[in-house]
């Protein structure tokens, strides 16, 4: 029971097994459901589901890697939901300051997309150093730190497309 809900979780539902880039499909699947968690609670709920899905996501990688020489098998996906969701909530915060639809900001849907997922490929520095741990809660963190990274991205590209930064 323990290792099917671990498979589960890790997998989220089996997403995980799609390949190939079963990574980016993990991205792919993150978007609907982080559109949902907004419209039902706006950016609060959004990060309170990145604060449950690591969790979940770092207890079910350790059940799903316990014992074997793979400590992040690419069917684990859940820490890809994660990182894509903290790539997202830029967006999260600014419709919810600003009134509108999350949708309007789809140009920050397609950034916070490739830049996560350029991010989680190319492992720079601290991304990089993360995934190096070899256990659990550096396949968490690594995804994490790229979604911090695709974040900050989102903010400059909008304050570019805006005008902020060219004031």
């Amino acid at each position: 029971m323990t290792q099917k809900l671990a498979t589960a979780i890790g997998t989220v539902l089996g997403v995980g097994y799609i390949r190939p880039a079963s990574g980016t499909w993990g991205s792919l699947v993150a978007l609907p459901w982080a559109w949902l968690l907004h419209v039902i609670g706006g950016w609060p709920l959004l990060m309170a589901g990145i604060v449950v899905i690591f969790a979940a996501g770092w207890w079910a990688t350790g059940v799903m890697t316990k014992g074997k020489t793979d400590h992040d098998p690419s069917e684990i996906v859940a820490d890809e939901v994660v990182g894509q969701w903290i790539a997202l909530l830029p967006l999260s915060i600014g419709a919810m300051n600003n009134g509108v639809s999350m949708l309007d900001l789809w140009p920050g849907w397609v950034a916070a997309f490739v830049l996560f997922r350029l991010f989680d490929i190319w492992k720079p520095w601290l991304v990089g150093r993360a995934d190096r741990r070899g256990d659990p809660l550096g396949v968490m963190l690594d995804d994490v730190i790229a979604g911090v990274f695709a974040a900050i991205g989102v903010v400059l590209l909008a304050g570019l497309a805006h005008g902020v930064l060219m004031r």
